[in-house]
Order: structure tokens, then C-alpha cells, then sequence
């Protein structure tokens, strides 16, 4: 474990080393707020942020939402300021409207960039501009090298048990492969849903945890009652992993693929190229209807505010630390 001096200045001084993975449809306003009052960085796709043709961009009106409204907490609480927050953008020749956001997020001063399905120079320079830094998340080692090349400030580490577009990889062979080139800014993705989960990606060499799943189930999150009751009552076995829904492996819950009259044990696949993020792409009810999920929800046992689900994390975490400094005084 290393101590987080060495990171950028919104990677440092969070309640527990932790980011709240952007999820479709989930991640909305009230819930990022509610995870960067709570001390970790909540986060948002922009995507997210959708409006009807015709109107101001949503993503300004939710931009404006979280800024007001951290800042407000922060005159509040000066001795307990909120966490930053990050918008992710999806990096694919199919989302028509990244130049625009790009624009917006800068314009904004958006503190913590997450890109995703793609590395591009372009988007990297335009978190810089505006004093911003930009984390890539990849699935293995060579995307990891091409996304620093692009000007990438670090990386997020999507390994196996992830939610959404989850990586194939065990989580130790992947952050020892990176680690053994890269020293900056490195988060793990995979089933990350308890404190000592948290932990032990540190030991294993990560900086952060990035936590997604867990956050489905609390009471800001924008998702219906059945999706968040289905996260509770689920565990690692109710994962199935399908490139069917989006054209790329993720990880979904298979009580709602059967909900969806299909058979999750014999799925078949989908091309990338079938992969689209256009507006109007019947993408979107696709996710609305099959639930995406990672492998970690066993440890979810009630639908609550994300407030609480973070202290759950700090107590966890502060354990699971005092366990570790006990067994290394016990050996030296």
C-alpha cells in the first residue's frame, strides 16, 4: 500500500479510497451527490443526461445540479468538504454527441474525467484545459499502454466479476502486468462491494477501489424497485456474462434475461459492430430491461441510502485495516 500523496489532487483526502462507477441509467444527480457528500466520488455518465429535441442539453442543467449543490454542502461543512465528482464519457465512433458534452464538461470545469470504450488525445487535452484529470478504464494491458500514450492521467482496471463491460482477466494478473510499467493513478474494477474489498486492492497494488454494483440498491439510484430488490436478493451465481445486448462482454443478472422470455443459459453472442450509442439507439431499452450487474452483490443485503452503504464501506475498511497492521507487528 502506498500513501495517496503521490496522487492527483482529487484522488486525495477521500473518506476511503474509493470512485462510484458511472452506470446507465443509474447514476443521476441525487445519487452522485449523495456518494460525494459521503465522502467518495460519486460519478455520472453523460450519456445519462438526455433531453428532448428541441431542448437545453440536459447535461449543462445536471452539471449545474451537482455544482451548486456540492458547493452549497462544502459552505455548510467546511471541515468535512464533499468529495469530487466525475462524468464519464463513452469514447465510440457511435456517440454523436461527445464533441458537444466534451465542450459542456470543460465549460464546467468538470474535476475528474472517466473515458471508456475508446482512448482519444482530443478528449484527454480537454480534461487538462480545464485543470481536470482523466482516467481510461481498460481490460488488459495493452489498452492500458495505448491509453497513457494518448495522455491518459491513469487507469481504471475493469477486471472479471465486473458490472456492465466487464474484463475477462483475474484481478491480480492484471494489476501486476500494469504495475510493472506504470506508477501513476490506478484503480480496480470487479466485484469491489465491501471495505475490505477496497483494501485489498490497494494491497494488490491498485491506489482505489471503483464500486458500481452495491450502488444499484440504494434509494437514490435510478433504477425500479424490482431491479434494486433483484441486486439484494442476488449473488455471484446469478451472473451471467453475454456480448448479446450491447455487442461487447458484460455481466447482467439472469433472473431479468428470464423475466425477458429468454433462456440465460444458452444466449447467443453479438459483433461489436453492433455496439451503437447514437441518439435514438434501442440500446437504451435493452439496459432497461435486462439488468447489468457485477459478481460482488452478495454482499448487499438491503435496499438503503447510498450514505449508509459508504459507512458500511469506512467501517469494513477500517477494520480490515487494523486486521492488516496487527498481523504485520505480529511479524516484525
Amino acid at each position: 500500500m502506498r500513501p495517496d500523496s503521490h496522487l492527483p489532487r482529487a484522488l486525495r483526502g477521500l473518506r476511503i479510497p474509493a470512485v462510484a462507477a458511472p452506470m446507465f441509467i443509474v447514476s443521476v444527480p441525487d445519487l452522485v451527490i449523495a456518494q460525494c457528500k459521503a465522502g467518495i466520488i460519486g460519478s455520472f455518465p453523460a450519456l445519462n443526461a438526455r433531453e428532448a429535441a428541441g431542448e437545453p442539453p440536459m447535461l449543462e442543467v445536471w452539471l449545474r445540479r451537482i455544482t451548486e449543490a456540492l458547493d452549497a454542502h462544502n459552505q455548510a461543512h467546511p471541515d468535512h468538504p464533499a468529495a469530487p465528482f466525475a462524468v464519464n464519457q463513452i469514447v465510440h465512433r457511435s456517440n454523436t454527441r461527445l464533441e458537444r458534452d466534451i465542450e459542456i464538461c470543460a465549460r464546467w470545469k468538470v474535476p475528474v474525467w472517466i473515458t471508456s470504450l475508446g482512448a482519444r488525445v482530443e478528449v484527454n487535452e480537454a480534461a487538462h484545459s480545464c485543470g481536470g484529470i482523466a482516467l481510461h478504464d481498460i481490460i488488459n494491458n495493452r489498452f492500458a499502454r495505448k491509453a497513457i500514450d494518448k495522455g491518459a492521467d491513469g487507469l481504471i482496471a475493469v477486471s472479471a466479476g465486473a458490472g456492465g463491460h466487464a474484463g475477462p482477466q483475474n484481478p491480480f494478473a492484471l494489476i501486476t502486468e500494469i504495475r510493472s510499467w506504470f506508477d501513476g493513478p490506478l484503480l480496480l474494477s470487479g466485484a469491489i462491494a465491501t471495505g475490505q474489498a477496497i483494501l485489498a486492492a490497494q494491497v494488490a497494488g491498485a491506489d482505489l477501489g471503483y464500486i458500481g454494483s452495491p450502488f444499484i440498491a440504494t434509494e437514490e439510484a435510478n433504477a425500479v424497485p424490482e431491479y434494486k430488490q433483484m441486486i439484494v436478493e442476488g449473488g455471484a451465481e446469478d451472473i451471467v456474462t453475454s456480448s448479446l445486448f450491447t455487442g461487447v462482454s458484460g455481466n447482467y443478472l439472469k433472473p431479468s434475461i428470464a423475466r425477458a422470455g429468454m433462456d440465460p443459459e444458452t444466449l447467443p453472442g453479438a459483433e461489436v459492430s453492433s455496439m451503437s450509442f447514437s441518439e435514438g439507439s434501442s440500446k437504451p431499452k435493452a439496459w432497461k430491461e435486462i439488468w447489468g450487474s457485477g459478481q460482488g452483490i452478495g454482499a448487499v443485503e438491503a435496499v438503503t441510502p447510498a450514505a449508509m452503504l459508504i459507512d458500511r464501506l469506512v467501517r469494513e475498511y477500517d477494520a480490515a485495516l487494523d486486521g492488516v497492521t496487527r498481523v504485520a507487528e505480529g511479524r516484525s
